[in-house]
């Protein structure tokens, strides 16, 4: 309880001021990006490259970074040096022993420094070198060597949430909520659709960065965007996506905007967010494939637990709030299957049931899923038969 003796003393302060101090000092927390070009256009040394390091951290879902100079320009990560950084602040390490290690994996264009600077993908490895407990390339690529010979591809569908720096989803109003869904998916005009601008931004930056990034589109709940990454062959597609991740936070910050993936940010009729996951082999792509696509989800169907708990990084816990059966979704505890069924755990499109060959879409994996698991538990139940 608040003595009566500091009320309106200067230790004192309501609510509203408090917001308002809050909100004024994120405002100046905030820099001139014009000023910024200014430096970015200064001429870089001939001999000097700066290459940004990225890496998932401890959580399994949040992007790190830093840059170090090089005297060379890298065309592949393989010439890239071996670095490290303090585990202990990314949850990956004790202070006691806090490094670990980067082993640079997949190389990018800079799309922010430009030049012959680059981003670099990296997998975290402890001080025994063993892989960290949130680097699922490792394995992932291990399983996707066994599969080779079927050549699995992978598209996966990436839906977020654009939030203001205080986390209110970005365009709603302060007090209450926007209008019933309905006309916001696919929209144009400035009272359905809001954070074009970093859309458009993120997708440019994709394509110059070398990610392939096939398409974008407004969401069903109004702030919610999606961006589509593949076809890809193997380990390409978590590469990319994770790459995808990194540039989509990292744009949105240039634009003062906060991105979450998480799977349900706002509770009530409100359209969670998943990671569609579209999945084909040589054999599903060719005449009768819809024969190979059917065994697929017979396998799928038979290892449903196992797939909820690897398709978010909290065991299945983060899709309980999405997977309702309701709202697009299917049931979390129940399999399902369906031609052009967007309410079914795995969806068949049409245009692959009519012409009986393609891919299925798996609707369960959440949008913070991490793709390596993913590709990793698909292959291994439709490729492998490993479950």
């Amino acid at each position: 309880m608040v003595s009566a003796h500091l009320i309106g003393s200067s230790c004192y302060q309501d609510p509203c001021q408090q917001r308002g101090n809050m909100e004024s000092s994120l405002s100046a927390g905030t820099t001139n990006k014009t000023v910024m070009d200014r430096y970015m256009k200064l001429p870089m040394p001939d001999d000097k490259c700066q290459v940004m390091y990225v890496w998932v951290d401890g959580t399994g879902e949040n992007l790190r970074s830093k840059t170090r100079t090089l005297d060379f320009v890298p065309k592949d990560p393989s010439e890239l040096p071996i670095w490290n950084f303090d585990g202990s602040s990314t949850g990956q390490a004790k202070g006691t022993n806090s490094d670990v290690y980067l082993h640079p994996v997949a190389i990018y264009r800079d799309p922010f420094r430009l030049g012959n600077n680059k981003l670099v993908l990296c997998d975290t490895y402890k001080y025994d070198n063993t892989p960290t407990n949130t680097n699922h390339r490792m394995t992932c690529l291990e399983v996707l060597k066994k599969a080779e010979d079927q050549e699995p591809w992978f598209g996966m569908e990436q839906e977020y949430t654009l939030l203001d720096i205080n986390s209110h989803p970005l365009g709603w109003p302060k007090n209450g909520f926007p209008g019933p869904q309905g006309p916001y998916y696919c929209g144009v005009g400035a009272n359905k659709v809001f954070g074009r601008d970093v859309v458009e931004a993120h997708y440019r930056a994709c394509l110059y960065a070398g990610i392939n990034i096939s398409g974008e589109n407004a969401e069903v709940m109004p702030a919610q965007w999606e961006f589509q990454v593949g076809p890809c062959e193997g380990i390409t597609m978590g590469d990319d996506l994770w790459m995808a991740r990194y540039l989509l936070h990292r744009v949105a910050e240039d634009f003062n905007v906060v991105v979450s993936l998480d799977p349900k940010p706002i509770p009530g009729e409100w359209n969670g967010a998943g990671m569609h996951s579209n999945f084909s082999t040589k054999k599903m792509r060719e005449t009768n494939g819809i024969l190979e696509i059917n065994r697929a989800v017979d396998n799928l169907s038979k290892n449903h637990a196992k797939h909820i708990q690897a398709y978010d990084p909290r065991g299945g816990k983060d899709n309980e709030r999405r997977l309702t059966g309701r709202l697009e979704t299917s049931s979390i505890h129940d399999f399902s299957a369906g031609v052009a069924n967007r309410s079914s755990s795995i969806r068949i499109p049409r245009g692959v049931a009519e012409e009986k060959k393609g891919y299925l879409e798996d609707r369960r994996p959440s949008s913070n899923a991490d793709p390596y698991v993913v590709s990793e538990i698909i292959v291994r139940t439709i490729c492998l038969d490993d479950f």
